[in-house]
């Protein structure tokens, strides 16, 4: 990428971009580039940002709110294969390879997001190194956690799962503190759907675990008071 004439000075207007991983280490005249060439979109709780086999012609960085990546069968059952929060992008697998979307992407609240043409990846991609890193590394990462969600799907039975999904989203939520509150914008169809389960089994291992004390379910809210407490379950 050609860099600009524009002042050094960092561009803080989408703080999404600083906290994503492909961007977080671009120079701030490179960054400022990026920013000039996003295409600034706003989507509803529930929109489908793009669905399984579209042409893939942009990828999308997380600047507010959050969306889930699933897999829906024929006859409309979901599989969510990731939840991602600010900072995270999606979308980039049909820009490398030129082929439609593997996979369903919704806002599951109100969420703002910088949209970026393929042109544009591309030539991050190939002028600016640190991208080509972060990319490679992500790559790599996300490998690894679809590994582990295998892992879980075959060794594990499901109030494992459940308890390790959880415990999983706290970790997300709060870092490595003892505790964690979930801002709770799924549903607990959307919970099954991330654990190969039904929601009246979810239902009924929630209603388990708060029995337990080991978490509470509030009315947007579920407070797990110990995370290792909760990861324990999940090797019983």
């Amino acid at each position: 990428m050609a860099v600009s004439k524009r002042s050094a000075v960092p561009d803080r207007s989408v703080p999404g971009l600083w906290a994503c991983p492909l961007f977080r280490d671009l120079d701030a005249p490179a960054m400022a580039d990026v920013t000039s060439l996003l295409r600034h979109r706003r989507f509803r709780r529930n929109e489908v940002v793009f669905h399984a086999g579209d042409p893939g012609e942009s990828m999308f960085v997380i600047t507010s709110g959050s969306a889930k990546i699933c897999i829906v069968s024929p006859e409309g059952e979901e599989a969510i294969i990731a939840t991602l929060r600010p900072g995270d992008y999606f979308g980039e697998l049909a820009l490398l390879d030129g082929e439609p979307r593997s996979a369903t992407a919704t806002a599951l609240e109100p969420a703002e997001m910088g949209e970026i043409a393929r042109a544009v990846f591309m030539r991050l991609i190939e002028t600016q190194p640190a991208v080509r890193l972060a990319l490679l590394v992500g790559l790599a990462v996300e490998v690894k956690r679809l590994t582990r969600h295998v892992e879980e799907l075959h060794f594990l039975a499901l109030p494992g799962r459940l308890a390790m999904r959880l415990v999983e989203l706290a970790h997300e939520a709060s870092g490595d503190g003892p505790g964690a509150e979930l801002s709770w914008h799924y549903t607990q169809s959307d919970l099954a759907a991330m654990i190969g389960g039904s929601r009246q089994s979810v239902s009924r291992l929630l209603g388990d675990l708060a029995s337990e004390g080991i978490l509470r379910v509030e009315r947007d809210l579920i407070v797990i008071p110990d995370v290792e407490v909760l990861a324990r379950v999940a090797g019983r």
